[in-house]
């Protein structure tokens, strides 16, 4: 108890910063009687007459943290001046931690912590004091503040609030090279004594690293690391507080230290040597084998350069970089033949591609080997002796004529024989084919230019040891042209020649065209047909250039005498044999102004006045069709009537036999045969067609025998009616104008009841049925009537 009260007194010294306030003479001398300690006095109410004098007053009060006693530690002491001792006056304390943390006694004003207290929680407190009458309970002075402040002392360790460190410094650095700063922190008061003043060292990780003890600066203590022989590092530094004394605190973190690479190493081939093996078949620009220089560095200082070294078989082949695993890939550049060359050698060479000038003593950053490649046989196919094969044949060569060959050979050691074929699917119509052991090529159908001027199919050759093994060629056939097509202009031209055109003057200017190909110099030439060379009117010029010009030769062409000429103009091609055509030109006759400009061609504006439009020309010929159609219709209609009344009359039998066309003209109808050849019968020899109708021209005329001049009318008939009736393509009707034999003289008479001097009794009509069917219905109609039997009662 003494020392706190001895301590007490020394703070009240050291730190007194109060104010002097007057005093009583009684309360003074009662003051000065007692001993010193943290007191604040507290100034009271005065007399103005009375002499006063002024005692100190604090404002700062110190209480240590961490405080551990069983009993509350004592802060200070509050006193006011107007306290006599007799218990009138009463102390109160607020502010920060009253009550919770400080409390105070009411009647003595000592102040006490209650409770442990922490610096780094809270440094200080600040409180109000205030002494108020016991009785009446009002303030005698006005409220005082003051200041409880937290003494430190050393119970906070230094901590590193970013720690573990991750640090990095390229391989290969001189000594002292910066790495990275660490940074510790003490919580305790830096302006109290050592407690927060750190010092660094480190505890693992030399001879490696160094670290400045004040800065905490981390350096590399060894010269010329190697990442390649150790590339991570672990470092364990110490902060320790009290200047790194005995009894100080202290804390750790740890350093990842990376050695970062740099190119400090040349790459290098294992080995001396490389072997490869590659098939012949091995296609141009594939991957035949892989090689690689090991280089120790990292990242893009480990990235490789290969090149080959100009030499044996170099030019073959090629070589890449594998940019994810640094190899050498070795492509093929040309195709490889085991028969022709069977190994290659040549060097290869690597290098690095990022340098760093800071070891270009150590040596060149580069290195060679040499690559052996043995070509491996391979059963090949057939080679062609060309890559496409062009071949040309004459249009409407005959089928089988042979237009080439193709060639292929096995080039492998032991030669094999070797197949053609054609593939049909591009000859899907055979036009050609080939012969399988020579490879000639042969026309299969005729061949045509204007349908197809070109062929192209692909010939395959296989092996016979081995018919898989096939290749393809592809052959173009072009199909010569033969002059088998006339030229002809090139386009129908219609023409025009004005009615006061002058003699010379060109109307038209004329090309031709030839279906044929034509060969290059071909040329077409002009000049008018025979016939007309002897009309003046006009005349052909040939320009030597495949075109010629329509001339005139006259002048004062009139529409009125001839609107249209037509003009043949022949044309011949250069090209063996020569073919020429006629090709008839139209040429209109217009009428024309003075300078030449057609105003117009209509035959029709001739006739037509000046004033006279399209319009109104239309509704005249409309007119006059109106009317034509009328006059048909009224005799069409005449007609009919006539006709309607001829067939309604059912009693002359004449009459229906003219309404079935069962009988001709008669005896008087000299229009349907000659008349001449009944008189005369010997001119059935030379008459042997039937003149009613038109002959077949595809049925021979029929044999018929001479007919003597004493020959049986009625033999002669029934010869006649045989001959129609087993004839199929006679006609179904008879006519006497078909037999050609009929007149006055006849000895059967007329078949006509017309003047007959005999009546119907007296005839006998029954020789009619062995006419034929086509006198059947006579027949019947005129036999019948003599058969009937009278009725009864008549």
């Amino acid at each position: 108890m003494l020392t706190r009260n001895c301590l007490s007194l020394l703070l009240w010294v050291l730190f007194d910063g109060g104010l002097l306030t007057p005093l009583h003479p009684q309360l003074q001398q009662t003051l000065e009687a007692q001993p010193r300690e943290n007191v604040v006095t507290m100034p009271g109410r005065r007399s103005s007459a009375q002499r006063v004098k002024r005692g100190w007053v604090w404002n700062q009060f110190f209480v240590l943290e961490e405080y551990m006693g069983s009993e509350p530690q004592y802060v200070g002491k509050l006193h006011s001046d107007l306290d006599k001792g007799a218990g009138t006056v009463k102390y109160t304390l607020s502010g920060d931690g009253a009550g919770t943390v400080f409390t105070i006694d009411e009647t003595t004003g000592d102040i006490h912590a209650i409770r442990s207290l922490d610096r780094e929680e809270k440094p200080f407190y600040t409180l109000r004091a205030q002494a108020v009458d016991i009785d009446t309970r009002k303030p005698l002075e006005p409220e005082s503040e003051f200041i409880i402040k937290v003494q430190d002392i050393n119970d906070n360790e230094p901590k590193f609030l970013d720690g573990p460190y991750v640090a990095s410094v390229p391989e290969m650095s001189p000594v002292g090279a910066y790495v990275l700063q660490v940074k510790a922190t003490d919580a305790d008061d830096p302006t109290y004594g050592n407690s927060a003043r750190v010092v660094y060292s480190i505890l693992q990780g030399q001879p490696y690293f160094s670290i400045d003890p004040k800065t905490g600066v981390i350096r590399t203590a060894l010269p010329n690391m190697d990442r390649e022989v150790k590339e991570q590092y672990q470092v364990l530094i110490q902060a320790k507080d009290m200047g790194g004394q005995l009894g100080g605190l202290a804390g750790t973190t740890t350093v990842n230290i990376t050695l970062t690479d740099v190119n400090d190493n040349p790459p290098r081939f294992p080995k001396s040597i490389f072997h490869l093996k590659v098939p012949e078949s091995s296609l141009v620009g594939s991957a035949i084998g892989r090689i690689r220089a090991v280089d120790p560095d990292f990242g893009k200082n480990a990235e490789i350069e290969y090149n080959i070294v100009p030499g044996d078989g170099g030019n073959l082949f090629d070589i890449t970089t594998d940019e994810n695993t640094q190899e050498g890939v070795i492509k093929l550049k040309k195709p490889l033949d085991f028969e022709t060359k069977k190994a290659y050698t040549f060097k290869v060479e690597a290098s690095n591609v990022h340098l760093d000038h800071r070891f270009h003593s150590v040596g060149p950053f580069k290195d060679t080997a040499t690559v052996k490649i043995n070509v491996l046989d391979v059963d090949e196919p057939p080679v062609f002796s060309k890559p496409m094969y062009t071949m040309e044949v004459y249009e409407d060569t005959p089928v089988g004529t042979i237009i080439g060959a193709v060639t292929a050979q096995d080039l492998d050691v032991g030669s094999s024989s070797v197949r053609y074929f054609i593939d049909r699917k591009s000859d899907s119509d055979s036009y050609f084919t080939i012969d399988g052991s020579e490879g000639t090529i042969a026309t299969n159908e005729l061949l045509d230019r204007e349908s197809t001027a070109q062929y192209n199919f692909s010939i395959i050759a296989s092996k016979v040891s081995n018919p898989l093994l096939t290749s393809k060629v592809n052959v173009i056939i072009n199909v010569l042209d033969v002059n088998e097509f006339p030229p002809e202009i090139s386009v129908p031209y219609e023409t025009s020649v004005c009615e006061n055109a002058k003699p010379g003057q060109v109307i038209q200017t004329v090309s031709a065209a030839d279906k044929d190909l034509s060969p290059a110099g071909q040329r077409f030439s002009f000049r008018l047909s025979p016939e007309a060379s002897t009309k003046p009117n006009f005349t052909v010029q040939d320009y030597r250039n495949n075109t010629a010009g329509i001339e005139t030769r006259r002048s004062g062409y009139s529409r009125r005498q001839q609107d249209l000429y037509f003009l043949p103009v022949v044309i011949e091609d250069s090209s063996y044999p020569v073919q020429s055509s006629t090709n008839t030109m139209t040429i209109h006759v217009c009428r024309c102004d003075s300078d030449g400009t057609i105003l117009s061609c209509n035959v029709e504006a001739i006739f037509l006045p000046v004033g006279l439009s399209t319009g109104a020309l239309i509704a005249i010929l409309l007119c006059i069709v109106i009317l034509l159609v009328i006059v048909v219709l009224y005799v069409a209609l005449r007609r009919q009537k006539k006709k309607d009344t001829l067939m309604t009359s059912k009693e002359d039998i004449r009459d229906n036999v003219i309404h079935y066309d069962d009988e001709g003209g008669g005896e008087e109808d000299t229009q349907a045969f000659d008349i001449g050849a009944l008189r005369n019968p010997k001119v059935i020899e030379d008459n042997k067609i039937r003149r009613d109708i038109k002959p077949d021209s595809l049925c021979f005329p029929r044999q018929r025998p001479p007919v003597e001049d004493n020959t049986d009318i009625r033999d002669f008939i029934n010869q006649r009616l045989q001959e129609n009736d087993a004839d199929p393509t006679a006609p179904p009707y008879d006519s006497l104008a078909t037999y050609a034999y009929e007149g006055n003289g006849s000895v059967a008479e007329s078949l006509s009841s017309i003047d007959s001097l005999t009546t119907d009794a007296d005839q006998d009509y029954d020789y009619l049925s062995d006419w034929g069917p086509r006198f059947k219905v006579l027949a019947e109609m005129f036999g019948k009537k003599k058969n009937e039997k009278p009725k009864k009662g008549t």
